[in-house]
């Protein structure tokens, strides 16, 4: 099972760290999907010291606010990579090694914003040294060509009204797969946590997940398992 947590900002640390404390007395470490441009602060000291107890980081994009060019449909700002081709990769790639560099954070994962990436940008993380990706549907080895087949379950809608069954359909995603003996991917954002039914629905997913025999991982661990 694998629980990834992106969306951290200074405003929704402590909720980050509510959810985090949570998921080690359940014994399930956290994927931290981390914006290169972040800074230096409090997120990204909390998310070395995550690091350093277990957790694993993936790059999440460089700049969410800066919409790319090329595109072929309208996905959104926060869709950095999602139709780049891999000249336009690269260059984002470099800046970000650069920030991540500077942050004194060592990534070899990535997980696009909005799980969505291009052709062109596998072929540039395979070119600067990234061993994996996940995107929506898949983990895929960027080395190794391997890819595991599993969609990333997560609550999609802000809709109030539909709430409810968001959070049902998130519990029983993660009980089928789990009693299939697949992998579990749970993916959710920190805005998410200031919603108590989300967050519960969360922790429901996991407890339900580990009651049909999975147990907690990170996208780090993964690659290893699979190395």
């Amino acid at each position: 099972m694998l629980v990834s947590l992106s969306g951290i900002t200074p405003r929704t640390l402590h909720r980050c760290a509510d959810l985090a404390a949570e998921l080690d007395r359940r014994k399930v470490p956290l994927s931290l999907l981390y914006a290169a441009r972040t800074g230096e602060g409090p997120v990204t000291e909390w998310v070395r010291t995550r690091a350093r107890g277990g957790d694993s980081v993936l790059l999440h994009g460089y700049d969410h606010t800066v919409t790319p060019t090329h595109r072929t449909v309208y996905l959104g700002k926060r869709a950095e990579f999602a139709t780049l081709p891999a000249h336009e990769a690269r260059l984002r790639l470099i800046a970000a090694r650069a920030a991540l560099d500077r942050a004194g954070l060592s990534v070899d994962g990535f997980a696009p914003p909005r799980w969505i990436a291009s052709q062109g940008t596998l072929q540039a993380l395979a070119e600067h040294g990234f061993r994996l990706c996940a995107d929506l549907g898949a983990v895929r080895d960027l080395v190794t060509g391997e890819v595991r087949r599993a969609r990333v379950q997560e609550f999609t809608s802000q809709s109030h009204r539909t709430e409810t069954v968001r959070c049902f359909a998130l519990v029983l995603a993660a009980a089928r797969a789990a009693r299939r003996g697949g992998l579990v991917r749970l993916g959710v954002e920190a805005p998410d946590l200031t919603r108590p039914g989300l967050r519960q629905a969360l922790l429901d997913a996991v407890d339900v997940a580990l009651e049909n025999r999975a147990f907690g991982a990170t996208y780090g661990s993964l690659r290893a398992v699979a190395a």
